[in-house]
């Protein structure tokens, strides 16, 4: 019985019911905005007429290839208009898009290739030996089209089809194969492996569209944003976010290697409005050479995600021109999932090192997820609010991952008493804003006593020779284990061992100081993480 007595004649049609999915975003631009320009990558520029036409050509060639719906089609590419097309074209034919880190080991992605079970690879020159090497361990190998970026003088090694060639072939009439049920799969996302193997994370076309849309009502987006492409089409496919531009008639500006240069002359010269960003790039913009900057006046508008972005970050960057809005998530949550929303005018007139560090929070879910809070990971019950105790971040919505690729043990687990556990420690405010306090590996156990790396890193920070830094545990015959800081100073910087010691030593309770710094480059992820596994066994090795 429905919520009304007599709901006869009131089925699902054709007319009433159509499954979400973005590529309904991309339709519906080619129609409203056929003009307007929908990609922008050195001397490239395309129209959305262009586009769409350009996408459609791509799924027909992907099914005359042979990729069947439910196949799976594979990307090792950097943030080219060819990736921003094959983010529409492989759904579009059907398939699920498997877009592929290309700072991986050879034998990572070939475990990827043969778990997911790609078809076909669209692959960048610069990345053919790499995806050679690895379908030379499979079985059953996928076909290789080889896709040239001659904007950046990297072109094409005659020893594969490439990428226009096969675009060429496509018939630009081809109708899009469109989910019946918008529960179909239309990505598989792979996580990071650093314990074990990668798991395979599936995305649907509802969960995609919803979060398109919500993206768009908390970045405050309007019409015809221009989006300089900075986070990793193989990271969460962007956040999502090429996936909402047609719906806002939104440029793409493509973005091959992330500099300050690039991004600088993106906004001067493209008037890029938007774009989403690790912490470390917003550092690599703070620290630019006067050379690489360039002026513009408008603001630009930032979500920034991967790591808690440091209070000194925020407080320095937003000057140069930049809103910075801290955003949350997971590969598994499609990206972003939690907003630092600002509450206005309440916060407006406090300290500038007090809206620094309010905006350094996790913040509260967004407008697509259910619901976000911060649950005792054993009882899971509501931690209080009070800013001091310490659960697990979890997770209720419908951007949240279908489940891990043939792995329901994995899946169980991570959706265990109706909540996805995200592995993330947090406290909760008053005001039931979250705030990271540490990954739940991340924690140090000194003597008994929680120490939160993120809380030291923070500290650290804020000392004006330190570019990055990373605080890991290191094994300790007394106290099991203390924390040891990893700095990468600014350039011409220079501070002792000692003198860090004592300025955190000034801030911070005694047993969170750290008791070892060492002075290197961080090991860093192609998406800007730094890599805290290579950390832990560097400081075991101390």
């Amino acid at each position: 019985m429905g919520w009304l007595a007599d709901e006869t004649g009131l089925e699902k049609t054709r007319a009433n019911h159509v499954p979400l999915t973005p590529l309904s975003h991309l339709a519906r631009a080619a129609r409203v905005h056929p003009h307007r320009e929908a990609v922008i990558y050195g001397d490239i520029r395309h129209d959305y007429a262009t586009f769409h036409n350009r996408v459609t050509r791509l799924a027909s060639a992907l099914a005359q290839a042979g990729c069947a719906p439910g196949d799976v089609v594979a990307t090792l590419l950097p943030n080219l208009p060819a990736h921003h097309e094959a983010t529409f074209a492989v759904p579009a034919a059907g398939c699920v898009l498997n877009t592929i880190n290309i700072r991986l080991d050879v034998d990572t992605v070939a475990y990827i290739l043969a778990h997911g079970g790609a078809k076909l690879v669209l692959v960048d020159s610069q990345f053919l030996p790499l995806a050679a090497e690895a379908v030379e361990m499979l079985e059953t190998k996928p076909v290789l089209i080889e896709v040239p970026d001659d904007v950046s003088g990297v072109h094409a090694s005659g020893k594969y089809r490439t990428y226009e060639d096969f675009l060429a072939s496509g018939d630009p009439g081809f109708t899009w194969i469109l989910p019946e049920d918008e529960w179909e799969s239309l990505a598989l996302n792979y996580t990071s492996g650093t314990t074990g193997r990668p798991k395979g994370v599936v995305y649907s076309h509802r969960g995609a569209y919803l979060n398109t849309l919500g993206t768009v009502i908390s970045w405050g987006m309007t019409q015809f944003p221009r989006y300089l492409s900075i986070v990793p089409l193989f990271h969460c496919n962007a956040w999502c976010h090429p996936w909402l531009l047609p719906a806002l008639g939104g440029v793409f500006i493509g973005c091959r290697a992330v500099t300050a240069e690039a991004i600088y002359d993106a906004i001067a010269d493209h008037g890029a409005t938007h774009f989403g960003a690790a912490p470390i790039v917003l550092n690599t913009i703070i620290n630019a050479p006067a050379g690489a900057r360039r002026s513009f006046d408008h603001v630009v508008q930032v979500f920034t995600a991967g790591a808690p972005p440091p209070a000194a970050t925020l407080k320095a960057i937003e000057p140069l021109g930049f809103h910075v809005t801290q955003v949350y998530g997971l590969t598994e949550t499609y990206g972003h999932c939690t907003e630092c929303l600002w509450d206005a005018p309440r916060w407006d007139g406090l300290p500038e090192d007090a809206r620094a560090a309010i905006k350094a929070r996790t913040g509260v879910l967004q407008p697509h997820m259910e619901d976000i809070t911060v649950l005792d990971p054993d009882s899971m019950t509501q931690i209080p609010m009070d800013g001091q105790a310490r659960g697990e971040i979890m997770i209720r919505g419908n951007s949240v991952m279908k489940g891990y690729l043939k792995n329901p043990k994995a899946t169980a687990e991570a959706f265990a008493g109706g909540w996805f556990h995200s592995g993330d420690i947090a406290v909760q405010h008053e005001d039931g804003y979250l705030q990271i306090a540490d990954r739940a590996k991340d924690i140090i156990i000194s003597g008994g006593e929680n120490i939160s790396s993120v809380e030291v890193e923070g500290v650290l920070m804020h000392h004006p020779a330190v570019l990055l830094c990373a605080v890991v545990a290191k094994p300790d015959e007394k106290w099991g284990e203390v924390p040891c800081a990893f700095v990468e100073l600014k350039d011409g910087a220079a501070v002792t061992e000692a003198d860090l010691i004592a300025f955190a030593r000034e801030r911070l309770a005694g047993f969170k100081t750290p008791k070892q710094v060492v002075f290197r480059e961080l090991p860093k992820t192609s998406t800007g993480k730094i890599q805290k596994f290579e950390l832990r066994t560097m400081a075991r090795a101390l």
